[in-house]
């Protein structure tokens, strides 16, 4: 079963390399924890994106606007589609 860990773990374990000059593979032993995801929580408190009482990493303000552009994108396709087909629909019913 794949282990949950709460956010101030992950910031107390980020903090340990970053602030305390532990390296990964130190602190990944000393905690029990794969060295991918103190190497993934590293990348993320340093990204701003571990905030304290939050259950989950937090996208940055650029990766919030991407997300949110490309649903728009994936939106305007499907209208974008529902036109065309309406189109060639008319134009065969025109004749």
């Amino acid at each position: 079963m794949k282990r949950q860990y709460t956010i101030e773990f992950k910031i107390d374990a980020a903090k340990l390399v970053e602030d305390q000059g532990y390296s990964v593979p130190e602190t990944s032993e000393r905690l029990g924890v794969p060295s991918a995801n103190i190497t993934r929580w590293v990348r993320q408190y340093r990204q701003g994106k571990l905030l304290p009482g939050h259950k989950q990493a937090q996208p940055t303000e650029q990766e919030a606007e991407l997300k949110r552009l490309r649903a728009q994108v994936k939106q305007l396709e499907m209208e974008v589609d529902i036109l065309k087909k309406a189109s060639a629909y008319f134009a065969k019913n025109q004749k």
